[in-house]
């Protein structure tokens, strides 16, 4: 597994190694050990969900505040989607900055999406399935999000509002300035 260093330096695209021969391929899409060496850091990951999509569906973008806080490792099993970083920690340098990735079944990026950081994703295809670990339990009173079209994150979903298909939930996320957000300096970890 491949490391490869993005916007910010707590988030990684991990690119797995892909062996091929005449029956099929095979690949390691997660192992404790390497995947600590690579982000310098030990996570363990309590959960694994997986959703299915048609083209068009905008999921996020998502969080949840400590102590329930949550850690993402992030790949698609079917189809494509334009996955979407924003660093949401008051006073950090790249604070409201983003970083969008495409991520398909086909270039078998995965990307680690660390605690401090809301997420979401728009599916490009007409059948996409996309698979997620998290290293903390769903905790419903923590959650929260930021609407992704707010004006102040400038976000490229690559499809027009008007294709967009969300939860009625989604539709009523704050923008970035009114949201419950994290101080950069807490250890998220702790």
């Amino acid at each position: 597994m491949t490391a490869i260093p993005t916007l910010f330096k707590e988030v990684f695209l991990l690119k797995p190694e892909l062996h091929k021969d005449t029956r099929g391929s095979f690949m390691e899409v997660y192992k404790q050990k390497a995947f600590a060496k690579l982000i310098g850091r030990k996570i363990e990951f309590c959960q694994d969900n997986y959703t299915t999509s048609k083209k068009g569906v905008l999921r996020g973008l998502h969080y949840q505040l400590p102590p329930f806080s949550q850690s993402k490792l992030v790949s698609v099993l079917r189809g494509t989607v334009i996955d979407v970083v924003v660093d949401i920690r008051k006073g950090s340098p790249t604070f409201g900055r983003h970083f969008i990735q495409e991520l398909s079944a086909e270039n078998q990026l995965q990307l680690f999406v660390p605690r401090g950081f809301a997420h979401g994703y728009i599916t490009l295809s007409e059948d996409s399935i996309f698979m997620y670990k998290v290293d903390n339990y769903y905790q419903p009173d923590s959650e929260v999000s930021i609407a992704p079209d707010s004006p102040d994150l400038g976000i490229d979903w690559k499809l027009p509002k008007s294709e967009w298909i969300r939860s009625e939930k989604d539709q009523k996320h704050p923008r970035l300035s009114e949201a419950n957000l994290f101080d950069y300096k807490q250890d998220l970890y702790a």
